[in-house]
């Protein structure tokens, strides 16, 4: 029998990282979307295997963050950063299995700070406060999926075209029509040094930027009304660009690189957080109905790819996932400039949840569809 890669790489992050801060480069235990990453991806685990180990390990790292009144430790509600809203999508799994109002008033602190959101001049969402004007690839995945399950759960519904028109402007604002591509980030104001002058675009595609953005519709689209007037255009909208993700798969490895486009290009590498990312949705997509069986073949070279060159064994019989981009933004200091040279000087790590959290889902969504011929 094959391995169930889902539950092996699973219990190898738990056994390695008993806490998610034990991480050795998380610099200190805090609420960031790296840790919901992780807690996402276990989430999908547990509800797959009903093994109470993944829940309990979900609970233990989620309350050290969640206070008695709902507030939650080393969170700050006026940085306004979209980042801090990804851990949030643990909190439904808790409030629903313990009933618990700490959990529900934590999650609508969340939805607080996305209520007094800065926002451009089409209600698309600041991705920081100290971003001012700029939406990326990355913030639809923070906040979307998270604002549409509070929208369902909780008969909001008004949060349903809130994130539909999200996606949609992310997707309006940054797509480049010769290449079906969107820009990792835009700026509206067109005053940062990355952003070209006329569409206030960045310079390039990033590998990991189109990933958040595809996970993030998909797992939109499992909240969203059948019924919603933007439903079929998002599908529609995430179809073209899927095309386009498929044009640009390395043909020997299956994989994605760094800077997507450019794979011949000296410097430039295969990236597995994105490369696990597109496997994912890919394979979610084809199996929600939203893309044909290119889309499902596509994920198993992706998924077979990772397997071959990123996943590894370690002495005490546990696998890890390499080669996974460390970070990469626009802007800030030091000053990130959004080119080639830039995307490709980030160095890489093993482990990290942005890539090892999206291969876990991966698993998942290619074992749930392993009959298929």
């Amino acid at each position: 029998m094959s391995k169930v890669w889902s539950t092996a790489m699973a219990d190898s992050f738990m056994k390695r990282y008993p806490l998610v801060s034990d991480m050795p480069f998380q610099k200190r235990r805090c609420w960031n979307y790296e840790n919901g990453c992780i807690i996402t991806a276990l989430e999908r685990v547990y509800l797959q295997t009903g093994d109470e180990r993944y829940y309990d390990y979900i609970k233990m790292n989620m309350d050290l963050f969640i206070q008695e009144d709902g507030s939650i430790d080393t969170y700050n509600l006026n940085e306004y950063n979209v980042d801090m809203i990804n851990q949030g999508k643990g909190l439904f799994l808790l409030y629903e299995k313990t009933g618990q109002e700490k959990y529900k008033k934590a999650i609508e602190l969340l939805v607080t700070q996305i209520k007094g959101h800065p926002r451009t001049s089409e209600g698309g969402l600041w991705h920081k406060k100290i971003y001012p004007f700029q939406m990326w690839l990355d913030g639809v995945y923070m906040t979307s999926p998270l604002l549409a399950a509070y929208g369902k759960k909780f008969n909001e519904h008004e949060w349903f075209d809130d994130v539909a028109n999200e996606i949609l402007l992310m997707e309006k604002v940054s797509r480049d029509p010769k290449t079906g591509l969107l820009y990792h980030g835009w700026d509206e104001s067109k005053e940062e040094r990355w952003a070209n002058k006329e569409n206030g675009c960045s310079p390039h595609f990033w590998g990991r930027a189109l990933g958040w953005y595809v996970m993030a519709v998909v797992d939109t689209l499992d909240f969203l009304p059948l019924d919603h007037p933007k439903r079929g255009q998002i599908i529609g909208i995430f179809y073209r660009l899927v095309q386009a993700i498929l044009n640009v798969q390395d043909e020997e490895s299956g994989l994605w690189y760094q800077v997507l486009n450019q794979g011949t290009r000296k410097g430039n590498y295969l990236e597995a957080s994105g490369s696990a990312m597109f496997t994912c949705a890919l394979a979610k997509g084809y199996r929600m109905g939203y893309l044909g069986k290119d889309a499902l073949q596509a994920a198993r070279r992706g998924h077979k790819g990772l397997l071959e060159q990123c996943v590894g064994q370690e002495s005490d019989g546990t696998y890890h996932l390499d080669k996974i981009c460390s970070v990469a933004g626009l802007g800030n200091r030091p000053y990130r400039d959004g080119s080639f040279a830039y995307y490709i000087s980030e160095p890489t790590r093993k482990d990290d949840p942005k890539g090892f959290a999206p291969f876990v889902m991966a698993c998942l969504e290619l074992e749930a569809t392993a009959s298929v011929q």
